[in-house]
């Protein structure tokens, strides 16, 4: 039985709480990801996805129940601890791609583990390199991040999004910038990282016909998941 990466139970979020103004935009949230899954979240704009998503991200908390991430419950941790999940389990991929233009590809994929460990190593060069073969780029490492097409700063994004070995990727609308071919190949690249390192994905689309080549489709209306 494949592990559970993550698990919502009865989240909700409010913002303005107690007060006259008070909006809850998450009304009790329940969802389960298994290791290895890839899923797509869709909704109309102003449905609840980019609240959700920065809570499963740990950038926001919820205002009531539970967020359980590899078995951790995260209602327990404090912020240094919460911080130190999410740069060792969680790989962000954003529409822009938020690489550092004055940087070269290689240093940006190198970036979250500078990072982390607070000093470069011959191992963090390599494992760099490593994930620029994967994404199909090492011919052009070397390049200013600046220099690239967009379809290729997006290869870089998800080279860096796995620098830290994570169990789940959140993608939030990560072709949405993209021609139909290069949103096509990254998609592609995904679910090859997904199927061969069993990487999750939570992407964000407002693409169906992407949507649909994901293991499973949930939808958020109204702060409400829906399916």
């Amino acid at each position: 039985m494949a592990e559970e990466v993550l698990r919502l139970e009865h989240v909700c979020k409010s913002y303005n709480q107690g007060e006259p103004s008070e909006v809850e935009v998450l009304h009790d949230i329940n969802l389960a990801l298994n290791q290895g899954e890839f899923l797509a979240l869709i909704g109309p704009s102003g449905s609840g996805k980019s609240t959700m998503l920065n809570i499963i991200g740990l950038l926001d908390k919820p205002s009531a129940g539970e967020l359980i991430i590899k078995g951790e419950n995260t209602s327990q941790l404090n912020d240094a601890e919460l911080t130190a999940l999410r740069a060792h389990t969680i790989g962000f991929v954003f529409q822009e791609h938020h690489l550092i233009s004055a940087f070269t590809a290689l240093e940006n994929v190198e970036m979250p583990m500078l990072v982390a460990r607070g000093f470069p190593g011959a191992d963090i060069t390599a494992r760099a390199q490593e994930l620029m073969r994967k994404v199909g780029l090492e011919d052009v490492q070397n390049n200013m991040a600046a220099n690239m097409s967009g379809g290729q700063q997006q290869r870089v994004a998800i080279a860096r999004a796995l620098a830290m070995h994570p169990a789940l990727v959140l993608a939030d609308e990560p072709t949405g910038n993209l021609d139909t071919k290069s949103a096509d190949s990254v998609f592609e690249l995904m679910r090859s990282v997904n199927r061969e390192l069993g990487t999750s994905f939570l992407v964000v689309t407002h693409n169906m016909d992407l949507a649909k080549r994901c293991d499973r489709i949930i939808e958020v209306i109204d702060g409400q998941l829906v399916r």
